[in-house]
């Protein structure tokens, strides 16, 4: 008896030269249905339509077409079962040896604009997840392809006879893969439309690429992301290969930058020219200018010791001047929406150094949850999204900050939300002039930032992702002279805070919104 191979696929991608080595090569009969039985008939390929094998009509508009007892028993009878290959005997069904299924294409449905529910609700498939699952469960006998880039491996394998235990397994588990990513679609879509509060966390993220290694060289790590979306659809125009750190750098660069506003190519807005340097994920330098080679150049000069090694992250166009700005120092990546072709040639003689393109419309495009790992599980929320108003703010001293002073308090509110807990920020003239990052104890962060920023503190502004449980800082603040200072309030000593401002003449903005990152 010749094998035979069930097709019924969606896409249809490499499906008429499979079919051709399947029938001329190897000798298969095919069974198919609907469109893809329509595709090979006029190919002139000799192809058994389900309804004919089956000798049942397609019904209720083709919601069933494979339901049948000679489909589903063909592919779920086990060889070597003397039972299940009486019960084919006496049923007169044979048995199917290849299945080659994908779905209907219900993700690409409703992501169409003004998609309707029941436009959405007859993309489900049913018969197809059915006969994928039936195939896998019996993969000791029948075999599953459920993507095209699956076709010529196997075509190969069945001509050199190699068909292993393995491959079967192989194809088996990313039968039941493919069709647990459909569901997971259709659950996700239909919980988005009826707001029902999640009972679990279901998200399936393809493998991009595997890492050298993770964040330390003994540590392995693999890359998971959407296509097109977020880092996944950066173009990297040179340079070594992304690792572990280098994403979790350029993901807290972009998360500073994009407090500033951010290149769309879509629609180019006025917004601020804005640069930001990283390093261990804690930026250590950040400014706004009228041009981008300003913005880069007063982020570098914050630190340039820092700045050594670091991420780079610009929100506009990377021109000729830009680039010349960051010829002659060490840096592992620079990211923004686009670079010229003088500032790529000027960047192509780092070798080394890593050059990536993303546009905003990838950044648009992800995940906007923030998901982290715990022992057994993950913690998922928010993104602490920029406050854009300002009215929530209170004026809790004596002394009013001036225009200047509020423009300098934002400009340090929105840096010190990206900095590692408890974090205080130092900023001058739309520039960070001291980071204090990842301390125990606030007063020990305000040191750190306020050495760093030495005699420049003098009429700077002081920003704290915290509360001050004590005056403290305040105190110091005012050593340095510091003029301002920015902070969530909500301590139940907030008062002292407030009166040792008073006391040494320094102004006070309470947010109410606290920063906290850890």
């Amino acid at each position: 008896m010749s094998p035979i191979a069930l097709i019924s696929v969606s896409n249809k991608t490499g499906l008429i030269p499979l079919a051709k080595s399947l029938i001329y090569d190897l000798g298969f009969k095919i069974i198919s249905s609907g469109g893809t039985a329509k595709l090979l008939k006029a190919e002139n390929l000799p192809v058994t339509k389900v309804a004919d094998y089956t000798g049942f009509p397609e019904i209720l508009g083709g919601r069933v077409k494979t339901l049948h007892p000679k489909i589903h028993g063909g592919i779920l009878a086990k060889r070597d079962e003397p039972s299940h290959q009486n019960d084919l005997t006496s049923e007169s069904i044979n048995p199917i040896d290849l299945v080659v299924v994908n779905l209907y294409p219900f993700k690409e449905t409703i992501e169409k604009e003004n998609v309707t529910w029941e436009e959405a609700i007859e993309n489900i498939d049913i018969g197809g997840p059915a006969m994928v699952r039936a195939a896998a469960k019996n993969h000791k006998d029948v075999l599953i392809l459920t993507n095209p880039d699956q076709y010529l491996t196997i075509i190969d394998a069945y001509k050199s006879k190699n068909i292993t235990e393995e491959l079967r397994k192989k194809y088996a588990q990313q039968a039941f893969e493919h069709t647990a990513i459909y569901d997971m679609a259709i659950s996700k879509w239909i919980s988005s439309k009826i707001s029902t509060k999640k009972s679990s966390w279901m998200q399936a993220i393809p493998l991009k690429q595997s890492l050298r290694y993770g964040e330390n060289p003994h540590q392995n790590a693999s890359w998971f992301g959407e296509p097109g979306s977020g880092w996944s659809g950066a173009n990297q125009l040179q340079g070594k290969e992304l690792s572990t750190n280098n994403l979790l750098d350029l993901e807290a660069a972009l998360s500073t930058l994009r407090e500033f506003g951010y290149e769309n190519s879509l629609n180019n807005n006025h917004f601020q020219k804005a640069a930001v340097v990283i390093k261990h994920t804690n930026p250590c330098g950040v400014a706004i200018g009228e041009t981008s080679d300003s913005a880069i150049k007063r982020a570098l000069d914050a630190d340039r010791i820092s700045s050594f090694g670091g991420i780079i992250a610009i929100n506009s166009l990377v021109d000729e001047p830009t680039a010349k700005e960051l010829e002659d120092i060490f840096i592992e990546c620079i990211v923004a929406p686009d670079f010229d072709k003088n500032a790529k040639e000027i960047l192509s003689k780092k070798k080394n150094l890593r050059l990536l393109e993303l546009k905003a419309e990838c950044i648009n495009a992800a995940n906007k949850n923030h998901i982290r790992s715990i022992l057994g599980g993950l913690l998922v929320q928010d993104v602490d999204e920029p406050q854009t108003d300002q009215k929530s703010w209170k004026m809790v001293t004596k002394l009013s900050p001036t225009d200047n002073e509020i423009k300098d308090m934002a400009f340090a509110w929105k840096i010190v939300k990206h900095i590692r807990s408890n974090a205080i920020a130092i900023a001058s003239n739309g520039q960070s002039l001291g980071i204090g990052a990842g301390q125990m104890n606030r007063v020990g962060s305000a040191r750190i930032a306020l050495e760093a920023a030495g005699t420049k503190s003098k009429g700077a502004v002081l920003a704290s992702d915290g509360f001050f449980p004590f005056d403290d800082t305040v105190k110091m603040a005012a050593d340095y002279g510091i003029s301002s200072i920015i902070q969530p309030g909500g301590s139940i000593r907030d008062k002292d805070s407030i009166n040792a401002c008073n006391d040494l003449g320094i102004k006070m903005v309470l947010t109410g919104r606290r920063h906290f990152l850890h």
